[in-house]
């Protein structure tokens, strides 16, 4: 099946990385962990934030690691088996997961907490100055 660009029209032009980033982001994973996307409101001076708030129970703090990578707030879990554990029944597993969250330009992550099993990621973008930048006409003969 051909995809049929979106972003094709003559007035968007040098959107061409956008449309990869939404391709990749299409693509998309197997849906664990659960995660969920809130708007924090505006607080004494501060900006709207938003904040990611992944299901990580029975991951400890030194099993996720948070990072940006290349526009992308990137988490990964990883769990080891307990090899001295001896198991009638395993309806846990130990798995590691890659959740990647697409960042764009000027987004800035504010930190990280792990409480109660929820990993919550703040993230925040700073309002931009508004520029109106007047270009000269040259006249040619």
């Amino acid at each position: 099946m051909t995809r049929v660009p979106s972003l094709s029209s003559p007035f968007l032009l040098g959107f061409d990385e956008i449309e990869r980033v939404l391709d990749r982001v299409a693509k998309g994973s197997d849906g664990y962990p659960p995660y969920n996307i809130e708007r924090i409101a505006r607080s004494e001076g501060q900006p709207d934030r938003l904040r990611i708030t992944l299901a990580v129970a029975g991951f400890t703090r030194d099993q996720l690691d948070v990072t940006i990578e290349e526009s992308q707030l990137v988490i990964r879990g990883r769990q080891q088996d307990d090899k001295t554990r001896q198991y009638l029944h395993r309806g846990i597993a130990a798995r590691q997961f890659q959740r990647t969250f697409v960042l764009a330009d000027g987004m800035e992550v504010l930190g990280a907490d792990l409480k109660n099993g929820l990993l919550s990621v703040d993230l925040v973008r700073p309002e931009p100055e508004r520029v109106v930048r007047s270009i000269a006409i040259s006249e040619q003969d």
